[in-house]
């Protein structure tokens, strides 16, 4: 192979590495506010997406609106479940403005309710806060 050839091989190999990148993200969980579906410690594989392409049910990683702690190992990255999208009914018990959720927004719980940080408390997260969708967890 000429040298040429090597160099085009080359930057064909780090175009698709940075194309993957920019779509993919691994995040890993903190906390205990998603068991029992994870536990603390697994990582997730992350396809970045818009708000359009949540679905109620997918679970979602979103930066949380507080400025995360420098020692905060999440990175203000939060991992919850979309519980209602745009134009769906509020579900009972989450203290928000209005009976449907509103254009640019999404209402996300924990599946551990009794330990979660989720629209109960944050109410709607905004569309710039998404970050994307689990695809599914990474086993070592």
């Amino acid at each position: 192979m000429t040298w040429l050839a090597a160099l085009l091989v080359l930057c064909c190999v780090a175009g698709a590495a940075w194309a993957v990148r920019a779509r993919l993200l691994v995040v890993t969980v903190h906390g205990v506010s998603m068991l029992p579906t994870y536990e603390p410690g697994d990582r997730l594989l992350v396809r970045r997406v818009g708000l359009g392409r949540v679905r109620r049910g997918d679970v979602v990683v979103f930066s949380s609106a507080a400025s995360p702690d420098p020692d905060d190992p999440t990175n203000g990255l939060l991992v919850k479940r979309a519980a209602a999208v745009p134009g769906d009914p509020v579900p009972a018990g989450i203290p928000v403005d209005g009976p449907v959720v509103p254009a640019g927004s999404l209402l996300v719980l924990g599946d551990n309710a009794a330990r979660s940080h989720d629209s109960r408390t944050l109410g709607y997260i905004a569309a710039d806060a998404l970050i994307g969708v689990v695809l599914r967890p990474i086993r070592n």
